[in-house]
């Protein structure tokens, strides 16, 4: 029997995004945030409220970075997520990132981070906080990558637990993708 909680924002599993910016001072800047994913073809789409200092940069800059938090930085993929920028201005180095500058769009890659998207703005609609943006270039580390292509078991992401409030290691291989269904054909 399966039990019933309402309406809530329980998904799995919920990506933990890093999402890079700089200031109108060329200071860079992160936030953690969970609600996003791929929007459409070459897409992504994130909810970020306008409050946050990151949303600024982004609607001045008109540019951002994605990293996928990964288990070996979760202390500070979590400070950048609870820290805000408004408030603390250098947070991105007191996490101990570094960046360096994409050489697609006008925001900072975390170096520490083994993969990012740099994305260029589409749309934001501030009512809601949906902002759409153009995925222009994925990078990824050397050190992630086996045969030509990124590895998640060398990224190691984690996803968000958003009923236990905890973040998971994503896991082992358990399938292949368009392929293993075709056994029921």
């Amino acid at each position: 029997m399966k039990v019933n909680f309402g309406v809530q924002t329980f998904m799995y599993p919920m990506p933990v995004l890093i999402i890079a910016s700089y200031g109108q001072d060329g200071i860079p800047d992160a936030m953690n945030a969970a609600w996003g994913g791929i929007h459409d073809t070459n897409q992504i789409g994130i909810c970020l409220s306008p409050e946050h200092k990151t949303v600024k940069n982004i609607l001045d800059r008109q540019a951002f970075t994605v990293s996928m938090a990964d288990a070996a930085h979760i202390e500070a993929c979590d400070y950048v997520g609870i820290v805000s920028g408004n408030k603390e201005p250098n947070k991105l180095s007191k996490a101990g990132f570094t960046v360096t500058k994409s050489e697609f769009v006008d925001a900072p890659v975390i170096n520490e981070l083994p993969m990012a998207l740099e994305c260029r703005l589409v749309s934001y609609d501030e009512a809601s906080g949906y902002m759409v943006a153009d995925i222009v270039n994925v990078s990824a580390d050397e050190s992630v990558i086996t045969g030509g292509k990124i590895d998640p078991a060398k990224v190691q992401p984690i996803t968000y637990d958003p009923v236990n409030h905890k973040y998971i290691r994503l896991g082992d291989v358990v399938g292949n993708a368009f392929q293993d269904g075709r056994k029921l054909m």
